[in-house]
């Protein structure tokens, strides 16, 4: 099992558009993308703090997800266009989970 963890420094201010495009992104991410993902936002440690995780079977799985299953890439890339302004840096991070 991989995670996939997305660590997103949002601008000051600007957590509340970023839930709101959340939101807006259920329209049109599966629900059996969504079921893999999760969404966390600060409580403590540096502040503006987004993440997103999604786990995958494998590595593979991860790459045909990204390839093959975005059935609705157009919606994304409008979507990641509206996010981008309200970040100010990110970094990804890749697990294997130990069971």
């Amino acid at each position: 099992m991989i995670l996939e963890r997305m660590v997103f420094r949002l601008k000051f201010g600007k957590a509340k558009e970023v839930k709101a495009l959340l939101k807006e992104s259920k329209a049109w991410i599966t629900p059996d993308m969504q079921k893999n993902m999760r969404y966390m936002f600060d409580l403590t440690g540096p502040s503006y703090t987004f993440i997103m995780e999604n786990t995958y079977e494998s590595l593979a799985a991860m790459e045909t997800m990204m390839s093959e299953d975005m059935p609705n890439a157009k919606e994304w890339g409008e979507w990641y266009q509206k996010f981008i302004p309200l970040v100010d840096s990110s970094s990804r991070e890749m697990f294997t989970i130990y069971e």
